[in-house]
C-alpha cells in the first residue's frame, strides 16, 4: 500500500501505483479536475507518475505558483507542437516556464516569422489543447535520446543530451510532439483554455554571443478567458506606468549612446527627486545612529581580491584600469562593503565603541550584458543606499531588528503596503558558491531566522539564493499592479571581518572579530525610482513631488501677482512654477492636470486684490480661496502629516 500524509497532517493509504490525481478524485471529483502537478516529498511532478510507498504528498492547482508554471511549462511544448505543423524542420532549442508565461527558443532556419503570425499560430495551440492531448512522460537511454534527435538533425537537443548521464533522460509526448525534457507536465493540454503569445525576440544560444542567435517567442496562457482579459488589461496599464515613458514625460532622466549604454544621466528634476528621497533617509539614519561616509569610485585590484569579488565576479565586472607603473592596476567599485571595511580599520576600536554604522550613498559598476539592459532597473553603473554595521556577536539580532525597522518605515511611507520577505540562505547542495567557514554561516543563517521570528515577520525560506559572503533577509515588494520586485536587502556577514582582519578590543582586553551587517533598504536609488515611478505612476506623493504648485494667472497681467505668490511660497519650502502663457485658463489645469501637479493656484483680479490664492486640488476638485499664508500652512502640514511616522 501507498501511505501518504497530506498537508493537513492526515494519513490516507492506498493501492500500489495509485498516482496523485487518484488521491485528489478520493476527495473531491472537484478537486481532480483542477490537479495540475503534485508536490511529493519536496518535489514537483506530475499529477499522473505514480506515488513512492511513502508520500508527503500536497495538490497544486492554478492557484499554486508551481501549479502555474507546470502549466505554462506544458503550454510551450504546446506552442511548439504548433510550430512544428507550421514550418516543419525547425530546431527547437529550450522552452521552460517563466514569472508571467513561457517562452521557446527556435532556430527557423531558412523560415521567417514575424508579429502578425503569432494570431495563426495561438489559433492552432487553441485547436490542440480541445483536443485534450495527454502529456505522456517515457524514461529513454542516453543513446535511443542521441539517436532520436540525431535523426531530426536537432543540433540544440544533441549538445544538451550529451551533457546529461544515462539513466536520467526523459522524453514528454503530447499528441504529435515529442521533447526531451525533465517535466513536470500538466494531466492533458485542456486545462489551456486562453492563449496570448506576446512578442518575438532574438536570444543567444544558451546567452553566449559567440553561438548562434536563435528566435525566442513569448506567450502566457490560463485556464479561463476572463483571466487572460484582465492580465492583458494589467499589461497595457503597465505600458502607460513603464518607468522609462513616464521618466521621459517628467523629464527625470535619459541616456545617451555617447555617454554608454546602461550609464543613467540624471535630469534637474530627477537629481532633485533623488536628493530628497536621499535626505528623507539620511534623517531616518541620523536618528538610527549612522554616520555618513564617503569612499571613492575606483579602487586597487588587491582590495577585491582580498574581498573575494574579485575571484567570483572579475570575469564578468569592467576590466582593470592600467597605470604608468605596470606593477598597480585599479577596477571600477563594483561594491562599497571592501572600502568600509577599511574606514573600519583606519583606527583601533573598542567593544565600546560598536555598533559602529556606516552609511554611503555610494554609486559602484557592473558588466552587465548590452541585451540585459533595461531602463533604470538594469544599469551599468547605479547609488545604492548602502550602510555596513560593526557589530559584536551580541549586538547581531539587536541590530538587525533595527534595521528590518528602518525598511518597514520606508515602506509604509512610499506605500509599499504588500510585501513579503525572503530569507535567502545557502545551497546546501553546492558549498563551493561560498566563502567562509560552516560555523561562521551557521551562526549568520540563524542571526537572521532569529530576528525574523522575534519581529513576527512572515517570510519564506529560499536556499540557494544567499550572498557569495553571507545569508540575507531580502524584501519583495508588490507594486499597485500587483508585480514583485526585490528591493531591501539585510545580510550578515562574519567573513569580510575576517578576510580584512579586522577587531575590537573587547571587554577581557583581548583582540575579537566583529560581525558585519550589510543593508540597502532602497537597493539601488535607480531601481527604486523605477519601481516607485511605475507604482504611484508618477503621481509622487507631495513631500517627494518635483512640482508641488502651478500657479495659474487667468491673464498675463496677472503675471507679476503669480510670480510673488511663487517667490512667498518658495520661502516656505514649497515648489511649484507660474504658468504665464497666454492660454486659457481652462487649457492651464488641463495640463497641470496632465503633468500630475498636486495643487493649482488660480489668480486673477479678485485674488490680487485681497493677497489671496484660489486653491484647487488633484483629484479633488476647488478648496476655494485663502491667504497665502494659510495656504503655506496646508502644504507642510500635509507633508509633515506624509512623514509623520517615527523609524
Amino acid at each position: 500500500m501507498v501511505k501518504v500524509t497530506l498537508p493537513d497532517g492526515s494519513i490516507r493509504e492506498y493501492a500500489d501505483g495509485s498516482t496523485a490525481l487518484d488521491v485528489a478524485k478520493s476527495i473531491s471529483e472537484g478537486l481532480a479536475r483542477n490537479v495540475l502537478a503534485a508536490n511529493v516529498n519536496g518535489e514537483v511532478v506530475d499529477a499522473t507518475r505514480a506515488l513512492p510507498l511513502e508520500a508527503q504528498l500536497s495538490l497544486l492547482t492554478w492557484n499554486d505558483a508551481e501549479g502555474k508554471s507546470t502549466m505554462w511549462h506544458s503550454s510551450a511544448h504546446l506552442m511548439a507542437e504548433a510550430l512544428e505543423f507550421y514550418y516543419p524542420g525547425i530546431k527547437l532549442a529550450i522552452g521552460p516556464p517563466v514569472a508571467n508565461g513561457f517562452y521557446y527558443d527556435v532556430d527557423f532556419m531558412d523560415y521567417e516569422i514575424r508579429e502578425d503570425d503569432l494570431p495563426k499560430i495561438e489559433a492552432k495551440m487553441k485547436e490542440l489543447a480541445k483536443s485534450k492531448l495527454e502529456f505522456v512522460r517515457k524514461e529513454v537511454s542516453k543513446a535511443d535520446a542521441l539517436s532520436y534527435f540525431e535523426e531530426k538533425n536537432d543540433p540544440y537537443k544533441l549538445e544538451l543530451i550529451n551533457e546529461l548521464e544515462d539513466g536520467s533522460i526523459t522524453f514528454y509526448t503530447q499528441g504529435n510532439f515529442t521533447d526531451l525534457c525533465r517535466g513536470p507536465h500538466i494531466p492533458n493540454s485542456g486545462f489551456i483554455k486562453a492563449v496570448k503569445l506576446t512578442s518575438i525576440a532574438g536570444a543567444y544560444w544558451r546567452g553566449d554571443e559567440n553561438n548562434k542567435q536563435l528566435t525566442r517567442i513569448y506567450g502566457i496562457t490560463f485556464p479561463k478567458q476572463a483571466e487572460l482579459t484582465e492580465y492583458l488589461e494589467k499589461v497595457e496599464e503597465a505600458k502607460k506606468r513603464d518607468h522609462r515613458k513616464l521618466g521621459k514625460e517628467l523629464e527625470l532622466f535619459t541616456f545617451s549612446q555617447k555617454v554608454g549604454q546602461g550609464l543613467p544621466l540624471w535630469l534637474p528634476k530627477g537629481a532633485a527627486l533623488r536628493e530628497r528621497l536621499e535626505n528623507f533617509l539620511k534623517r531616518a539614519q541620523r536618528k538610527s545612529g549612522y554616520d555618513q561616509v564617503i569612499s571613492p569610485h575606483i579602487g586597487n585590484k588587491e582590495l577585491y581580491v582580498c574581498s573575494g569579488h574579485y575571484e567570483k565576479y572579475g570575469a564578468d565586472s569592467f576590466q582593470p584600469i592600467k597605470t604608468p607603473d605596470e606593477n598597480e592596476e585599479f577596477l571600477l567599485k563594483p561594491m562599497n562593503c571592501p572600502h568600509h571595511c577599511e574606514i573600519y580599520k583606519s583606527k583601533p576600536r573598542s567593544y565600546k565603541d560598536l555598533p559602529v554604522r556606516f552609511a554611503e550613498f555610494g554609486t559602484v559598476y557592473r558588466y552587465e550584458q548590452s541585451g540585459e539592459l533595461h531602463g533604470l532597473t538594469r544599469v551599468r553603473g547605479f547609488t545604492q543606499d548602502d550602510a555596513h554595521i560593526f557589530c559584536t556577536p551580541d549586538q547581531v539580532k539587536e541590530e538587525f531588528i533595527k534595521v528590518i525597522d528602518l525598511v518597514l518605515y520606508i515602506f509604509k511611507t512610499l506605500k509599499f503596503d504588500q510585501f513579503k520577505a525572503q530569507v535567502s540562505l545557502r545551497d546546501p547542495e553546492n558549498p563551493g558558491k561560498y566563502i567562509g567557514s560552516d560555523e561562521n554561516w551557521k551562526k549568520a543563517e540563524q542571526a537572521i531566522l532569529d530576528a525574523v521570528e522575534e519581529k513576527d515577520l512572515p517570510a519564506v525560506v529560499e536556499y540557494g539564493e544567499a550572498a557569495f559572503y553571507g545569508p540575507k533577509l531580502d524584501f519583495m515588494v508588490q507594486d499597485a499592479l500587483g508585480r514583485e520586485w526585490q528591493l531591501g536587502t539585510i545580510q550578515v556577514d562574519y567573513n569580510l571581518p575576517e578576510r580584512f582582519e579586522l577587531e575590537f578590543t573587547g571587554s577581557d582586553n583581548q583582540k575579537h572579530r566583529p560581525v558585519m551587517i550589510h543593508r540597502a533598504p532602497f537597493g539601488s536609488m535607480e531601481r527604486f525610482v523605477a519601481v516607485l515611478l511605475e507604482h504611484c505612476a508618477g503621481d509622487f506623493p507631495l513631500w517627494l513631488t518635483s512640482e508641488q504648485i502651478a500657479i495659474l494667472p487667468i491673464s498675463d497681467k496677472y503675471n507679476s501677482y503669480a510670480q510673488k505668490v511663487l517667490d512667498l511660497l518658495n520661502n516656505s519650502d514649497i515648489r511649484g512654477f507660474v504658468d504665464d502663457r497666454s492660454e486659457k485658463i481652462g487649457k492651464k489645469i488641463r495640463d497641470a492636470e496632465l503633468k500630475k501637479i498636486p495643487f493649482m493656484l488660480i489668480v486673477g483680479e479678485k485674488e490680487a486684490e485681497q493677497q489671496e490664492v484660489s486653491v484647487r486640488r488633484r483629484q479633488h476638485g476647488d478648496l476655494g480661496a485663502m491667504s497665502i499664508e494659510d495656504f503655506a500652512k496646508l502644504v507642510n502640514e500635509a507633508v509633515e502629516s506624509e512623514l509623520a511616522m517615527n523609524v
